[in-house]
């Protein structure tokens, strides 16, 4: 009797330290999920016109261009790369579409009109090239991402530069211009398509073997390397993804803007990491998704447009932005040592 009541002593012992064990192995999870409830009730109770459902679409669409971008960049840091060209790319591709669209004669840009479906597969294939050239040098070459897609921020930012010049283009085809600032039944399509990239990008991840190949690259690279996996098709894969998507955010961006001009993306770089890695993906590779990633552009969008709510400085926006960024990324580093030190 003595050694049972004994036995059940030690479980009842373990059982805090298990819980304690688990949500510390879950905080890269709980913590965003946390912190986006609680700015979402500081907000509310700061302002009344926060809590509304127009306000609730206001962030949809705040967050859309940034969603579609952060699709692909998931898909790269998954495998514990980075993709620093990703606003770079959706600007040259923004531009050009409308490059290859017929504009309005006051507009001074020697371009190329084209039928829309031309202006679109051409620009789609501008991105997909770049993405293409970010894919050889990291796996033919070696390059490491953080360099290569340095590189290709610059190249991607001269081509834009002299596509047009310092000018301003308006036009896009009909079809980005119904997806970028078109709505159906009340809900912009821009949203709508942002919702079924995350959506597919999130079965992708689940489903299919590609995304299973995606986790193990990034979970043990050398492991995935014996199993007979091809590393390098994995990594290239997931930078041509990543500048599609950049591409496709690109451009439904121009039509909501209503301009493509320089630099116009140039936010958008800071913005998609952050929504990444504060969602809970880690900059380490294989943990974490595009449920993480829909849970950090919640966390940025209610923080965005709650401080606008309250009239807060502008400068002051900024700040809080990179502290949340940073006690992110403090999450980040310390799961993954508590992973490594689960794993000795």
């Amino acid at each position: 009797m003595a050694s049972s009541d004994s036995a059940t002593a030690r479980a009842d012992h373990r059982q805090p330290r298990g819980l304690g064990s688990f949500l510390r192995s879950q905080m890269r999870n709980i913590a965003p999920f946390l912190t986006l409830i609680f700015l979402s009730g500081f907000f509310a109770v700061a302002s009344p016109s926060f809590a509304t459902l127009d306000n609730v679409g206001n962030i949809l669409t705040q967050v859309s261009v940034t969603g579609i971008i952060a699709v692909g960049l998931t898909f790269v840091i998954l495998c514990a790369e980075i993709d620093l060209s990703i606003a770079s790319i959706a600007n040259v591709t923004g531009i050009a579409v409308a490059y290859f669209t017929l504009q309005d004669s006051y507009v001074n840009i020697a371009n190329v009109p084209m039928p829309g479906f031309a202006a679109i597969l051409l620009a789609l294939a501008l991105c997909a090239l770049l993405g293409l050239v970010n894919a050889l040098g990291l796996t033919a070459i070696g390059i490491p991402s953080f360099i290569m897609t340095l590189a290709m921020m610059q190249i991607a930012a001269g081509i834009s530069a002299l596509l047009v010049r310092g000018q301003i283009a308006y036009k896009v085809p009909p079809l980005i211009t119904t997806l970028g600032s078109g709505s159906i039944g009340g809900i912009p399509w821009i949203v709508i398509v942002a919702a079924v990239m995350l959506l597919g990008g999130h079965l992708v991840l689940t489903y299919t073997r590609f995304g299973r190949y995606v986790y193990m690259v990034g979970g043990n690279r050398e492991a995935a390397e014996f199993s007979g996996l091809n590393v390098k098709l994995i990594l290239g894969s997931v930078m041509v993804i990543s500048a599609v998507c950049s591409g496709i955010g690109g451009m439904l961006g121009v039509a909501h803007f209503g301009s493509a001009q320089q630099n116009e993306f140039d936010t958008y770089l800071l913005d998609s990491i952050a929504a990444v890695v504060v969602g809970g993906t880690s900059l380490f590779g294989g943990r974490g998704g595009i449920g993480n990633t829909i849970v950090g552009l919640f966390v940025l969008g209610v923080l965005n447009n709650g401080l606008d709510h309250v009239n807060i400085d502008s400068f002051l926006k900024i700040l809080i932005r990179g502290l949340i960024l940073l006690a992110a990324l403090i999450i980040n580093v310390y799961a993954q040592r508590l992973r490594e030190r689960t794993a000795e």
